[in-house]
């Protein structure tokens, strides 16, 4: 098997994964309240990532050079960038998108997912130097932003109403925006900083950041009871470690063993992966106002990525 091929089957679990985590954080959410989630699956993200930089030694070809000395080196400046894009990307981002998935399920939320591409783009557009916004980018942009606005138009899920779908896309699509700001901001510091420890240190920003906010909280007793042993441990810990850990392990194979082109094509195959399991396992509907939602989505992927598909395509 060619390192190229290796690769793209790693891009695939990826995306695979992460529209599993996707399911069982929807069922742990049942019974956690979102920001508690959060919490614990960074706990959970942080003692994986730690073993993880335990056994890199043992996987150079793999993981490449996250030696100690190599993140000592690193220059403060960048450290401070991923500390902020932590607290950004992990304790406001991904507080927001468990508050989304919560309100609209695993179905919708993969198709407000796909705003993320966008943003990417409009941030690195005005904070990045040397990035151009094309007309191919506002067509793309303007269709997956069409299908978010068709799913918020579809039927709320049961027990919730049409005002908290509409409140859970905008909370979905606020997620999105701060998860592409905290990856443009941090751009400049991971050109030199070991991937995994990079991903540490955001992780542990994230989580003392959501530490101080559960302890400001009247209801902080009621918050750390998530890290008592419990039914929700079922599928918290597996969507922690599929989520949070693993999915993120496959993309950094995948990007190190394939094209970038390659990777950002197929890990946007998670919304289709994600549709499948939502309708099989959660038993969501696949209704006709989703198949459009999800058809006008892929197609914005497709023309905002157009540059990559042309290119392999030649």
């Amino acid at each position: 098997m060619s390192t190229e091929t290796l690769g793209e089957i790693f891009a695939l679990l990826a995306a695979l994964t992460w529209a599993f985590s996707l399911v069982l954080f929807r069922y742990s959410g049942e019974h956690v309240v979102p920001l508690a989630l959060n919490l614990f699956k960074c706990a959970v993200g942080i003692v994986l990532l730690a073993a993880t930089l335990a056994v890199a030694p043992l996987l150079p070809g793999l993981l490449g050079d996250q030696s100690l000395a190599t993140f000592r080196a690193v220059p403060a400046k960048s450290l401070w960038l991923l500390v902020l894009s932590g607290v950004i990307g992990i304790a406001l981002a991904d507080t927001l998108f468990f508050i989304c998935l919560n309100r609209i399920g695993v179905g919708l939320i993969s198709i407000v997912d796909c705003l993320y591409t966008p943003f990417v783009i409009l941030f690195s557009w005005m904070l990045l130097p040397h990035e151009v916004l094309t007309v191919w980018h506002l067509v793309g942009a303007g269709l997956i932003l069409g299908g978010v606005l068709v799913s918020s138009g579809h039927a709320p899920p049961p027990n919730t109403t049409r005002g908290q779908l509409i409140a859970g896309v905008c909370s979905g699509a606020a997620a999105m925006a701060a998860m592409a700001l905290s990856i443009v901001i941090v751009k400049p510091a991971l050109e030199g900083t070991p991937v995994i420890w990079a991903s540490s240190v955001r992780m542990v920003a994230g989580t003392v950041a959501l530490a101080v906010v559960v302890m400001l909280l009247p209801a902080r007793k009621s918050l750390w009871m998530v890290f008592r042993p419990s039914v929700a441990w079922r599928t918290s810990i597996p969507a922690a470690f599929l989520g949070t850990y693993l999915a993120y392990i496959f993309w950094i194979a995948g990007f190190k063993n394939a094209g970038a082109a390659v990777n950002a094509i197929l890990n946007q195959t998670s919304i289709i992966f994600a549709i499948i399991l939502a309708t099989v396992v959660v038993k969501e509907p696949l209704t006709k106002r989703k198949l459009v939602s999800v058809g006008l989505a892929l197609v914005g992927v497709g023309f905002v990525l157009h540059d990559k598909l042309a290119a392999l395509w030649n």
